[in-house]
């Protein structure tokens, strides 16, 4: 039988030569963690390559995403549809082995990692997920739901702030099937990590309510197995294995130093590994019966097939529960979804009084919400301004069953959590904050945008509206940059009918995250016809027209209302205006030419836009004869209204603009 130091060293080997031959890559902590790999890999996690989205697979995240060719050495070796010539192309243009781990490219990556720490906060929300889905769907004789989530870190992870974030709320959480595995080898880019980074890891973690396993030979399989098997045990707590180990393990002149951490060994010192590690194989050539030792399908799909068994007896008893979870898995929307949700929108009362489309944004919840049961979100610690919480929300904190998520002041990691969430799969999620702290949480939503998942952002607050809280918390330039983000759909709704459009629209979405941005401020409700409000969902549309119009009033959210008052007071002057709502300008623009053509006629050169934040982004709309009430400089802090007229949103500024145009 083969040993297991030989399986590790496959990992070894296949990391240093793929790194050698891309000339570019991490050989260091995959050659480090390679035993931590091997004993989780092939003694403990539950998965089936042959079916690598079998719901109740363990998840296994490497936060640490830098040394991907760990990820993609285990993915290979254990069976997935990774073949060696993948790892051959390791680094190089479309192959399945990308730089750091992307979801969609390999089977078997479960998340996108790379950005240090948030592998982590996707850990976390997965091992939301299953204790939620388990809650919500296992019964006392059925447990269909009962998987762990594992993750590997390092040093760089726990260094970054969103560490702090989403182990504290995992600590307070209790979320006891949360097993993570430190890499505690000293060595980050820089070299020897004592000199910026000396906190006491295990004495941190248990502050925030971890079981910690500390000073684990990362390289001694009997230590590694013991402290699986202690984690595994802890129901009501995560645990962290601190994992004592050696980066570029075997390499006679690079191990333990930071120059095995991010470039290849070099040929010379390759061949002395492989001499020192008593591997005498050519690159990439990995034994059969290595490959014999490591190929988990049959293993796995005996596993699959025992908990098909259980959940054939879990639909006998529970038919609805197991037809409503599998429609969650697979991501489908309840069958009269649709017809429902159209319904509610043409009920919007569109004469009622004026309410902040945050308001608008939690009627919307109430009406959406008992439709479905895979909706769970939250807020950072402003659910009584962000209005997230709807008549139906349940806290998981004490409800494991639940369906809302307190999440503390911690934006970055909400989001993080949000996306482990998504790719768990069984949840539609959304996390809300001021769209102001949309900042905090930029780069989490930039990798869901990436990854192209449908996490929903909610941001109230939106602009200079937000009024006394005065610059430090009047967004400005952020509904401009989201909607610059590739994939990530921005709507900033005008009233409580848009606001239940931009609600739908997010929740529908299978293929990107979006946005949705509400006011503080109350709104005036804009009436439409039947074919104004289906044109709604098209990102942008005529709200107010007349005959032959010689200037087009372009507007969004909050600034809707001023647009049709300065359109009234142009039209009894003689002078005929168009108004266009634009909820969403990237929606707007995947619909046809002839569509856009239809909103935004060439013929009518003549463009006013409004909308109290930055310009930039809305020429490619107005054109070159336009004017611009935006605002392209800080806010101040005083009462809205008089912030508002201090920045010329009134509807003289508005007739003076459109007049000076003609």
């Amino acid at each position: 039988m083969t040993d297991h130091r030989t399986l590790a060293n496959a990992i070894r080997a296949l990391s240093m030569d793929a790194v050698q031959q891309a000339n570019s890559g991490h050989p260091g902590a995959p050659m480090g963690m390679a035993d931590i790999a091997e004993t989780l890999w092939n003694g403990f996690l539950k998965h089936n390559p042959a079916n690598p989205d079998w719901i109740d697979r363990d998840r296994f995240v490497l936060s640490n995403g830098h040394g991907s060719m760990l990820l993609y050495s285990l993915l290979h070796l254990s069976g997935y549809d990774l073949e060696l010539k993948e790892l051959k192309n390791f680094r190089q243009l479309h192959s399945k082995t990308p730089g750091h781990p992307e979801y969609g490219y390999a089977p078997g990556v479960e998340t996108t990692t790379g950005p240090l720490g948030q592998g982590l906060g996707n850990a976390v929300g997965m091992a939301i997920a299953e204790r939620t889905l388990a809650a919500q769907y296992n019964k006392l004789e059925h447990s269909i739901i009962d998987h762990y989530t594992y993750t590997f870190l390092g040093d760089g992870c726990l260094m970054e702030g969103i560490s702090h974030e989403v182990c504290s709320l995992a600590g307070t959480l209790k979320l006891g099937k949360l097993i993570a595995f430190y890499d505690d080898n000293g060595i980050s880019i820089d070299g020897e990590v004592e000199g910026w980074f000396s906190d006491d890891t295990p004495k941190r973690f248990e502050s925030y309510g971890w079981h910690v396993i500390a000073n684990v030979d990362g390289h001694d399989r009997a230590a590694i197995e013991a402290a699986i098997k202690e984690a595994q045990l802890q129901h009501c707590k995560p645990t962290l294995i601190c994992c004592q180990t050696k980066i570029g393990f075997g390499s006679p002149n690079k191990e333990g130093k930071e120059s095995s951490h991010g470039a290849p060994l070099g040929a010379e010192e390759i061949a002395l590994t492989r001499e020192k590690l008593g591997w005498t194989h050519a690159p990439f050539e990995i034994p059969a019966d290595v490959y014999a030792a490591w190929n988990a399908t049959e293993k796995g799909s005996a596993a699959e097939s025992e908990w098909q068994i259980k959940l054939d007896h879990y639909r006998t008893q529970y038919p609805d529960e197991c037809a409503e979870l599998e429609r969650r898995m697979a991501g489908e929307m309840p069958s009269d979804w649709n017809e429902k949700a159209q319904s509610i929108i043409s009920g919007v009362d569109q004469a009622a009084e004026k309410i902040a489309s945050r308001k608008a944004s939690q009627n919307a919840l109430n009406d959406f919400g008992p439709m479905l049961p895979e909706l769970i979100g939250g807020s950072a610690d402003l659910a009584g301004s962000n209005l997230t919480i709807w008549s139906g929300s349940r806290g998981i904190e004490e409800q494991a069953g639940g369906n809302y998520i307190y999440f503390g002041v911690r934006e970055f990691g909400m989001a993080a959590i949000m996306n482990g969430i998504v790719l768990h799969g069984g949840f539609k999620v959304y996390g809300a904050t001021f769209l102001m702290f949309s900042e905090y949480a930029r780069n989490a939503l930039r990798m869901a945008a990436l990854m192209k998942i449908p996490s929903v952002f909610v941001f109230t607050h939106d602009s200079i509206g937000l009024g006394e809280d005065g610059p430090t918390h009047q967004p400005v330039e952020q509904a401009a940059t989201l909607r610059l983000m590739p994939n990530m759909d921005v709507w900033r709704a005008c009233d409580a009918v848009e606001s239940s459009v931009s609600w739908k629209a997010a929740l529908e979405r299978t293929d990107g995250p979006s946005s949705l941005l509400f006011s503080r401020q109350a709104l005036a409700p804009q009436t439409r016809t039947k074919e104004q409000l289906a044109n709604i969902q098209k990102g942008g549309y005529v709200l107010v027209d007349c005959a032959e119009p010689q200037a087009i009033i372009i507007a969004t959210g909050s600034e809707v209302a001023l647009a049709v008052d300065a359109q009234a007071e142009l039209a009894t002057q003689g002078i005929n205006c168009r108004v266009v709502s634009m909820p969403s300008t990237n929606v707007f623009d995947r619909q046809s030419d002839a569509y856009k053509m239809s909103v935004l006629p060439e013929s009518v050169t003549a463009r006013v836009v409004i909308e109290a934040g930055v310009s930039g982004g809305w020429y490619k709309y107005a054109g070159t004869r336009c004017a611009m009430i935006c605002l392209d400089q800080f806010g101040e802090s005083g009462p809205a209204d008089q912030v508002f007229e201090y920045f010329g949103f009134n509807v003289a500024n508005v007739v003076g603009n459109v007049k000076a145009l003609l």
